[in-house]
């Protein structure tokens, strides 16, 4: 088992920047790649970003590359999501999630956090 929590959401304007954090405990944090997606109301889950086991790899939705940086300390057992530029279309709450590949498709990741609400106003 892994737990993920995630924290760093908030209200910032459009133009802003936020850092997401996903702390995990439980089984190796190591062994797993990591991903975060995010769901707007009335939308169906998305991803946004990925990373590998060591972190050495990454991989963006178009509409965050650019703008986005995901990042891990595996010392600490937790993984990042820089968000800069952020826009009122980047509303959702976010979710981080452990999986066993870095994948873009919710169903194969294992755990996931409770997720944390980010809000861009224009």
């Amino acid at each position: 088992q892994v737990q993920l929590v995630e924290s760093g959401g908030g209200l910032v304007q459009s133009g802003g920047s936020l850092r997401l954090s996903c702390a995990a405990s439980g089984r190796t944090f190591s062994y797993y790649a990591m991903g975060w997606f995010r769901q707007a109301p009335g939308k169906e889950r998305e991803f946004v970003a990925a990373i590998s086991r060591g972190g050495g790899s990454t991989y963006y939705a178009d509409s965050v590359k650019g703008r986005f940086t995901v990042s891990r300390d595996n010392a600490k057992n937790t993984v990042y999501l820089q968000m800069n530029s952020l826009k009122p279309e980047d509303t959702a709450v976010y979710y981080c999630a452990a999986g066993r590949v870095m994948v873009t498709t919710p169903k194969e990741y294992d755990y996931w956090g409770q997720g944390t609400q980010v809000t861009v106003s224009s």
